[in-house]
């Protein structure tokens, strides 16, 4: 009996680590005091404090441009070098395009961005372009490490594909072309998704790469937050956080409950 209830009480202890400090973020978002560790009462000044700082405001509209933008980019060239990994079969270069697409996964963010920022360096003195670093060299910079994540999930979608479908078609007198778009792109749809999101999600969420690659007047949401808390958590990084959390946590029920209505149909 005591051995059965060891792994459900070692899980509730490890959910209850993991998720009462958000729980206590939410509640003193709702704090009336500056204090964040101190309750005096319920309010919500601190939400309209969050959206009275152009500063928060702007940092949230730029990381969301640069995260929806990497991800298309990334997602439409994943799934090039996907195709290519899987449909092309032995070609020159093929050893070296697996390479790079799986380095940025392993590779720690601090030389990413130190790389990075050097080539931006050398490029400007050499060719003028980039002209300085902002939005144009973090998009670039986020598409670089995105792109590997979303090659892995189209190459693994593509690997489970039956090609008889495609080569039927082809039988019938169907261009390549016609197949990609036909057949193809609507099989692999999910994985397509699947890595836009994740690539919004990791755009969206990373500090050290951008904070290379950034310059005067284009810093992101995260370094925003990170500059804020540096001196001690203010009552509207809460109120930022709670309404992160809040809209990741209706993105996922909304996902859940598509599943089901799908998986009952």
């Amino acid at each position: 009996m005591r051995r059965g209830l060891f792994i459900p009480i070692v899980a509730v202890l490890g959910f209850v680590f993991l998720y009462a400090p958000i729980v206590s973020l939410i509640v003193f978002s709702f704090n009336e005091s500056q204090l964040v560790t101190v309750w005096t009462g319920f309010s919500t000044k601190w939400y309209g404090e969050l959206f009275r700082d152009p500063q928060i405001l702007g940092a949230a509209w730029l990381s969301l441009q640069i995260a929806a933008t990497s991800a298309t980019i990334a997602t439409i060239l994943g799934t090039l070098a996907g195709i290519a990994l899987t449909r092309l079969g032995h070609f020159r270069g093929r050893t070296a395009l697996t390479g790079m697409a799986s380095a940025p996964l392993v590779m720690p963010e601090v030389i990413t961005g130190l790389s990075l920022l050097l080539l931006f360096v050398s490029m400007e003195a050499a060719f003028g372009w980039p002209a300085g670093r902002g939005f144009t060299t973090i998009v670039i910079a986020h598409t670089t490490f995105c792109m590997a994540y979303v090659t892995v999930v189209v190459r693994s979608r593509l690997v489970d594909m039956d090609r008889s479908l495609d080569e039927a078609a082809l039988d019938l007198g169907a261009t390549p072309l016609r197949v990609f778009f036909d057949i193809t792109l609507p099989i692999i749809s999910p994985a397509l998704i699947s890595g836009w999101l994740l690539a919004f999600t990791l755009s969206l969420d990373d500090l050290v790469i951008a904070s290379f690659v950034s310059g005067p007047g284009a810093s992101t949401l995260p370094m925003v937050i990170f500059s804020k808390i540096r001196l001690g958590v203010s009552p509207d990084v809460n109120a930022l956080a709670t309404i992160i959390i809040a809209i990741v946590a209706l993105g996922v029920a909304g996902a859940t409950l598509f599943g089901m209505r799908r998986a009952k149909n």
